[in-house]
This record gives structure tokens, C-alpha cells and sequence, in this order.
């Protein structure tokens, strides 16, 4: 007997619908992740500068 293993459609992580433009990303790229960390640190310890 053969097991059939059935694959469900994931839910991307984020769907942007606007128009006639569709985004879709499955997997955040975790260079992505590491980019928004550093601008945001950056961002913040600069207004913490002022």
C-alpha cells in the first residue's frame, strides 16, 4: 500500500493587493529580516541622538 502524502497550499507570508499589482512573498529572506533590524536600530539611536 502507498502512503500519499498530500501538500496543502501555505499561506504566503505576505500578500499585498492593490489594482492591478499583486505582491506575494512565501519566505522572508532573513537578509531582509537582518536589514530592517539595522535601519531601524540605526533610525532609533539616531533620534535618541538629537
Amino acid at each position: 500500500m502507498e502512503k500519499r502524502v498530500e501538500r496543502r497550499r501555505e499561506r504566503p507570508q505576505f500578500e499585498l493587493r492593490c489594482g492591478g499589482l499583486h505582491i506575494v512573498i512565501e519566505r522572508v529572506p532573513v537578509w531582509l529580516v537582518a536589514l530592517v533590524a539595522t535601519a531601524t536600530g540605526t533610525g532609533a539611536a539616531w533620534w535618541t541622538g538629537l
